[in-house]
């Protein structure tokens, strides 16, 4: 629908303003209003500053930056990868903060990408994460 899509562009630039006065949950807000209206608009960089900012076990969520799970074969990370990088490349996207979504999204997929670094990365967020639940099944049995 136009009207959305109208409504969605509208509500994008009030997340881009919103990001540029560092309004982060604000800026959140607008874009995934953007989002629900027409799923298909394209270079929401905010998208990418949010998954960025999540961590797992103290890592960057990697798999979040491409919307993909941790089991994602890499034709479909590769597809992502360059979806998002047709978006969001700072020659086509005029979005304030295109150049560091984008160093963002090549810091991803220089990771995902090679297997021994992807491998690397997927120890230290399982690890962590059973480390800590052995730590806390540890804590309930003394209790």
């Amino acid at each position: 629908m136009e009207c959305n899509k109208d409504e969605a562009v509208r509500a994008k630039g009030i997340a881009e303003k919103k990001l540029l006065e560092r309004d982060i949950i604000g800026a959140k807000k607008f874009a995934l209003k953007a989002q629900s209206l027409f799923p298909k608009l394209d270079g929401l960089i905010i998208v990418v500053y949010i998954a960025h900012e999540k961590k797992i076990n103290g890592e960057t969520d990697y798999y979040g930056i491409f919307g993909v799970d941790q089991f994602a074969d890499e034709e479909a990370l590769k597809k992502q990868y360059k979806r998002k990088a047709l978006s969001l490349h700072p020659d086509k996207n005029k979005s304030a903060g295109a150049d560091e979504v984008f160093k963002i999204l090549s810091q991803a997929w220089d990771v995902l990408s090679d297997k021994k670094k992807r491998s690397s990365y997927n120890l230290k967020i399982n690890i962590r994460a059973s480390n800590r639940q052995w730590f806390l099944f540890k804590c309930k049995e003394y209790n």
